[in-house]
């Protein structure tokens, strides 16, 4: 009976571009984003499709608010901290965002690649981020290397040399196991000697939650030491 009354109580409530998305996501959550479709999401809220599109354009301005709707879940920054902890507590809250949505990854990079802007809730958060390094004392100047070396780990993920692609058909032309670690010992004696926390990867590659760290606090404490010396 409670339920039967909450989705009534959500068909009475009258459409935004908000429930859109919130929708939007809560359907990427449960069968990936590939799967989207503004038909999809007008069956889930009762309405017919058309009407989306008095508050979404298309399909691009659709995943361009998703992807505001999970920064929004970001923590803000904690105070009364020094900007390292800052840093580091803010970006890990975003790489939990990310688990939470594992779509967002692969989303935020292909409509990052397409705008000539970061979203408004993306170009917020950069800004806040850019403002804990010069409030920490960090000159105009490095802030700029740290933007670059940082890259999309103040988004909770890294962008991998090599990433693994499940579906991806076999190379036809690719070396036997043998020959291949005959011909490139060193890529074969890490390759077999390297695991990964399947539970913790974002995106593809081995982006698992002990490797984004490890390579976080490696530039945090590789920027304080050159911003000691600025």
């Amino acid at each position: 009976m409670a339920r039967q009354a909450g989705a009534a109580a959500q068909a009475r409530a009258p459409l935004s571009g908000q429930r859109i998305l919130d929708t939007a996501v809560a359907l990427a959550d449960e069968g990936g984003v590939e799967a989207l479709s503004m038909r999809r999401i007008a069956q889930s809220l009762g309405v017919v499709p058309m009407a989306l599109y008095k508050h979404v354009a298309n399909k691009n301005e659709l995943l361009d608010g998703m992807i505001d709707v999970l920064v929004g879940e970001i923590d803000p920054p904690v105070a009364d901290t020094d900007w390292k902890r800052a840093v580091r507590l803010r970006v890990l809250s975003a790489r939990r965002m990310l688990l939470r949505h594992p779509w967002a990854p692969a989303v935020i990079e292909s409509r990052t690649k397409a705008r000539a802007t970061p979203t408004p809730a993306v170009m917020e958060y950069l800004d806040s981020m850019i403002g804990i390094l010069r409030a920490g004392g960090f000159s105009v100047d490095l802030v700029h290397h740290a933007m670059h070396v940082m890259g999309s780990r103040l988004l909770g993920f890294s962008q991998e040399l090599f990433e693994d692609a499940p579906d991806r058909e076999p190379d036809p032309e690719a070396l036997p196991p043998e020959e291949m670690a005959a011909r490139y010992p060193h890529i074969t004696e890490l390759a077999m000697a390297v695991t990964h926390d399947e539970e913790s990867v974002v995106g593809s590659g081995c982006d698992d939650q002990f490797e984004f760290e490890f390579a976080l606090d490696l530039i945090l404490d590789g920027l304080e030491r050159l911003k000691g010396t600025a």
